[in-house]
């Protein structure tokens, strides 16, 4: 099969959970027998430059991206609000885009176009007066219920209002397009279950976020054990939502037991609160050059999300290396863990801080959450056999 993938930001070099989760699906898809090309959305938020881009990736998958400027604009913003358009989603409609989109669907013959997030859903009526091709959205969230998380979790009374109406709008958008693609693949169970039962007609299917096991090697030669770590880019706002939690409620807690231990955070585009933070045992790396070492180098990872949906990439790359990982229910949605066993699930103050100081005081304990959290991975995660999947259901379609 010929497969157009648009993805909403650039895919390559991954530097963050979608962007890691976009990269290995179009080599998996790949490595399943299929031709993919890869359009994107340079975005100033995760802005990649051209040189950062491997020239084998470019000529492998055709790539080509265009600029566009999906900054939030104050002035935009406000007269937003006399319309009734999603804000969210106007950001990333682009005349420039629309145009190069327009010269590859003339140009080549696809048989799918994969739509990479909600985010690029605008262009379906341009693809559809352009192409025969099916469409299927990937889609990593249900995107206006992480908007309602927000406004819920938000106490400043103007901006719940505000984003209450963000939130609406995104859900009117959002289910006008459900039955509009040929199918949908989500990244969680729940989320299909979520789109069936608010009125999705079309094929869907749940394909998870998946590794390459090659890439993942447990090295233990620079552990610092015991450690706390939290990796992921902080220009979401349920990731920092979720640490500024954490460090009000829980962390203070945990070094009056333990006063040695420490706890890094690590992730692109930290706020300024975050860079300018002085507390106790807090290391603040900001965006470091090799993930995968800095994982390797720390031993339990907390991921507090409140808000947010979908499935935790940095999750499923942490238990890959082995660790233990201690998160709410919420950052562990979609992943098939068994709590207590290779997951230690925490929605609460105490909670978190009784997690963390059982795996400080019981390091076997820890130790045999993070190896049976590895295991979990190998049996459920592997990228090639997802992606094997997700071109069969390619293939039904198309037959169809």
């Amino acid at each position: 099969m010929k497969i157009l993938q648009i993805c909403s930001k650039i895919p390559s070099p991954p530097k963050d959970g979608g962007s890691i989760a976009m990269n290995i699906l179009t080599s998996g898809l790949i490595n399943a027998g299929n031709t993919v090309h890869v359009l994107a959305i340079n975005t100033p938020k995760q802005f990649i430059n051209e040189e950062e881009i491997d020239v084998n990736y470019k000529k492998l998958t055709s790539y080509r991206s265009v600029f566009i400027d999906t900054s939030i604009n104050p002035l935009d913003a406000i007269l937003n609000l006399f319309t009734s358009e999603s804000y969210n989603i106007v950001r990333f409609y682009s005349k420039d885009f629309e145009k190069v989109l327009v010269e590859r669907l003339l140009s080549e013959d696809y048989d799918v176009i994969h739509l990479e997030t909600l985010w690029v859903a605008p262009y379906v009526d341009v693809i559809r007066n352009n192409s025969k091709a099916k469409i299927v959205l990937r889609s990593q969230n249900v995107e206006f219920m992480i908007w309602e998380r927000l406004a819920e979790d938000t106490g400043n009374q103007l901006k719940k209002i505000y984003l209450k109406i963000l939130a609406k709008r995104l859900k009117k958008y959002e289910l006008g397009m459900l039955n509009k693609y040929d199918a949908i693949a989500t990244i969680t169970e729940l989320d299909s279950k979520t789109f069936i039962n608010l009125g999705c007609k079309i094929p869907i299917i749940h394909i998870p976020f998946g590794i390459d096991l090659k890439k993942y090697k447990i090295d233990t030669s620079n552990l610092e054990k015991p450690s706390v770590f939290h990796i992921g880019a902080m220009d979401w706002r349920p990731n920092a939502d979720g640490i500024n939690w954490f460090l009000k409620n829980v962390w203070m807690n945990v070094i009056a037991k333990h006063p040695s231990v420490k706890l890094y955070l690590a992730g692109r585009n930290m706020p300024g609160w975050m860079n300018e933070l002085k507390m106790d045992n807090v290391v603040i790396e900001g965006e470091v050059a090799d993930s995968h070492l800095f994982i390797n180098s720390k031993s339990i990872m907390i991921v507090p999300l409140t808000s947010g949906g979908g499935m935790r990439v940095k999750i499923i790359e942490g238990m890959a290396f082995g660790k233990t990982i201690v998160s709410t229910t919420v950052g562990a949605e979609g992943i098939e863990y068994v709590n207590g066993e290779n997951i230690l699930i925490a929605n609460t103050e105490n909670e978190f801080t009784q997690a963390i100081h059982k795996c400080l005081v019981d390091t076997d304990f820890s130790d045999g959450v993070g190896k049976k959290a590895r295991e979990l991975v190998e049996a459920k995660y592997d990228n090639q056999l997802i992606c094997d999947k997700l071109s069969d259901f390619y293939k039904n379609l198309l037959n169809k």
